[in-house]
C-alpha cells in the first residue's frame, strides 16, 4: 500500500512539472515570436503577391463595369443615334472599344451607315474631340454620354475610347498602356481627319493620360491643337496613400531583394506638372469648386505652371461654384459650358 501511494505522488509531481513547463512565460514568448516571424517571412510575402491585383484595381477601378448589364456595341441604347461602335487595335492583343459620334447636323444622314462612312466624315473640317475618361466605369457612364451629346450638338466629332481593361476593351491597365492607347486613337484620327482640329478632353485620370500623350507627341515634333483638363490632379502634390504593407520593407531592410514590391510594375506616376512644362498646346482647365475627389487648389497649381511655361493667353482656367453641386462629374450640365467650349475652339 505504501509503495502504491509513493508511485501516485511521484506521477502527480511529474504531471505538475509538465504543466509548469507548458505555462512557462519564456516558452510562450518564444512561440509568439516564432509565429510572428512565420507571418513576416511567409504570409506577408504571399499577401503582397495577392495585393498586386488589389492595388491595380484601387487605382484604375476598371473592373467596376457601370452601368451594369449594357451592350457597349449598341450606343443607340444610350440615345446616341448618330454614333458607331468600333474596335481599334492599339498594340498586339489589345482591342479598344470606341464610340464615334458625328456632329448632330449629320444625324439623319448617319442612319444605317457603316464604319467607312463615319471614318470619312472625320475629314469634313469639323473639330474632333478625343474624350479620355476617368478611372471608373465605361464609356457608357452618364456624364461621358452627356459630354458626347454636348460636343455633337456644338457641331463637333467625338471619339470616346475605353482604355485597355475598361468596358469591353481587352488587356489590363497600366500607365504606359493607357498612354499607348490614347496615342493610337490620336494617330488613327489624324490619319483620317485631314486638316480638322484634334483636341483632347481629359477628365480626372484622363487628364494624366492626356498630358502623358501630349508629351509623347511633342517628342515626335507634334503639338496637339488643344487640350481640355477637367477635374485634373497633381501627383507631385497629391501622393497616393502609403501602401498598407509598405512598412514591411523599411522595417526589415534587404527583404525587398527576395520579395520585390508587387505594385512596382503598376507604379502610378502621371507627372502632369512636369508634362505641362513641356507642352505647347493651348489649354483649358475646367474645375468645380466642390469637387471632393480632385481638389481645386491642386488644379490651380497646375494652371500656374502652365501659364509660366506658355502665357495667360494660351492657358485658361474656368471654375464652377460649389453651390451648383457639380462635384466631380457634373460639369457637362452647366449652361455656360457650350460658350466656353466654342470660345476655346475659336482661339485655336
Amino acid at each position: 500500500m505504501r509503495q502504491r501511494t509513493t508511485k501516485d505522488v511521484s506521477t502527480s509531481a511529474h504531471t505538475t512539472a509538465k504543466v509548469k513547463r507548458k505555462d512557462d512565460p519564456q516558452s510562450r514568448w518564444m512561440k509568439s515570436h516564432l509565429f510572428a516571424l512565420f507571418v513576416i517571412l511567409v504570409l506577408v510575402p504571399f499577401i503582397l503577391i495577392v495585393a498586386r491585383e488589389l492595388f491595380q484595381h484601387l487605382v484604375y477601378k476598371h473592373r467596376i463595369k457601370v452601368p451594369l448589364f449594357v451592350d457597349l456595341s449598341q450606343p443607340v441604347d444610350f440615345s446616341l443615334n448618330h454614333t458607331i461602335n468600333i474596335y481599334l487595335t492599339s498594340e498586339e492583343g489589345i482591342s479598344l472599344g470606341v464610340w464615334h459620334t458625328v456632329p448632330e447636323g449629320k444625324w439623319r444622314e448617319a442612319q444605317g451607315k457603316d464604319m467607312a462612312w463615319y471614318q470619312n466624315t472625320l475629314n469634313d473640317d469639323s473639330p474632333v474631340f478625343i474624350y479620355l475618361h476617368g478611372n471608373t466605369g465605361t464609356r457608357a457612364a452618364t456624364h461621358r454620354v452627356g459630354v458626347a451629346k454636348l460636343l455633337s450638338t456644338l457641331g463637333y466629332h467625338v471619339l470616346v475610347p475605353d482604355y485597355r481593361g475598361f468596358g469591353d476593351s481587352s488587356g489590363e491597365p497600366t500607365e504606359a498602356g493607357l498612354t499607348t492607347d490614347a496615342l493610337h486613337v490620336y494617330n488613327w484620327v489624324k490619319k483620317h481627319s485631314g486638316s480638322s482640329l484634334v483636341i483632347f478632353w481629359g477628365h480626372s485620370l484622363g487628364t494624366g493620360v492626356s498630358t502623358n500623350t501630349a508629351v509623347k507627341l511633342a517628342e515626335q515634333g507634334i503639338v496637339l491643337d488643344g487640350v481640355i483638363l477637367e477635374g485634373t490632379f497633381n501627383m507631385a502634390k497629391e501622393k497616393l496613400p502609403s501602401h498598407v504593407f509598405s512598412w514591411y520593407y523599411w522595417k526589415f531592410p534587404g527583404l525587398g531583394y527576395f520579395f520585390p514590391e508587387p505594385w512596382a510594375e503598376n507604379k502610378v506616376v502621371f507627372p502632369s506638372e512636369e508634362n505641362l512644362r513641356r507642352m505647347k498646346s493651348p489649354l483649358l482647365f475646367l474645375h468645380a469648386k466642390d469637387d471632393p475627389i480632385t481638389l481645386i487648389q491642386y488644379a490651380q497649381q497646375l494652371y500656374k505652371v502652365a501659364v509660366s511655361t506658355q502665357n495667360a493667353e494660351r492657358v485658361t482656367f474656368v471654375s464652377f461654384e460649389g453651390s451648383l453641386g457639380y462635384l466631380h462629374n457634373g460639369l457637362y450640365k452647366d449652361h455656360r459650358l457650350p460658350d466656353i467650349i466654342k470660345k476655346f475652339i475659336l482661339s485655336l
